[in-house]
């Protein structure tokens, strides 16, 4: 357990910070998943509404330093990618 003073802030601003990226992790997974889902089930007006959300939650997560940019554009790039061939194939 820390003993100064500022350790013990240092250890409360650490957990402050670890529940916070551990939220917006999770937000941007569920979206994710949430429109993989809508593209398996073939419903891609939902998806296509949906999709803005995805990048708003990709975008804060990279903001806040949870993913790296070239991870989120790669993330959101594909997303695009999927929606835009599926909807083709419809």
């Amino acid at each position: 357990m820390a003993n100064h003073q500022s350790a013990i802030k240092r250890a409360r601003q650490n957990e402050k910070r670890r529940l916070r990226n551990r939220s917006l992790r999770s937000a941007y997974r569920t979206e994710i998943k949430k429109f993989m889902a809508l593209i398996s089930e073939n419903k891609i007006e939902e998806a296509q509404k949906s999709l803005p959300g995805i990048h708003k939650a990709i975008d804060k997560a990279h903001t806040k330093g949870i993913i790296k940019k070239e991870n989120a554009s790669r993330k959101k790039s594909r997303m695009t990618i999927l929606l835009n061939k599926t909807a083709a194939q419809a």
